[in-house]
């Protein structure tokens, strides 16, 4: 059974920074994603095992994401937040350490979930 274990979310004012952290029980390919109230699930970050990294267009220059595979541990740093940034996130992992073609930002192309961490940035 794999798990995914998320922290590193909270309040934090707008312009701010907050650091999240997704402990996973293999190495994967893993992404990010978040859910605001009344939207739906979309795309953050993603990064593969060999460390080929992926961004949604609208925090590229403000989000990193990266790993340590001795940790088993991916963390997607988070500057500059805004107040639409404000979601619920979600750490995803795919079975493989690669993905097929342009599939990183596809939530059904990942295996594993975790619990979610909660992302609020006030105005």
């Amino acid at each position: 059974q794999v798990q995914l274990v998320e922290s590193g979310g909270g309040l934090v004012q707008a312009g701010g920074s907050l650091r999240l952290s997704c402990v996973a029980s293999s190495t994967y390919a893993m992404g990010w994603f978040r859910q605001a109230p009344g939207k739906e699930r979309e795309f953050v970050a993603a990064i593969s095992r060999s460390g080929g990294l992926y961004y949604t267009e609208s925090v590229k220059g403000r989000f990193t994401i990266s790993r340590d595979n001795a940790k088993i541990t991916v963390y997607l740093q988070m500057n500059s937040l805004k107040p639409e940034d404000t979601a619920v996130y979600y750490c995803a992992a795919r079975r493989a350490p690669y993905f097929d073609g342009r599939t990183w930002d596809v939530a059904s192309k990942y295996d594993y979930w975790g619990q979610g961490t909660q992302v609020t940035v006030s105005s």
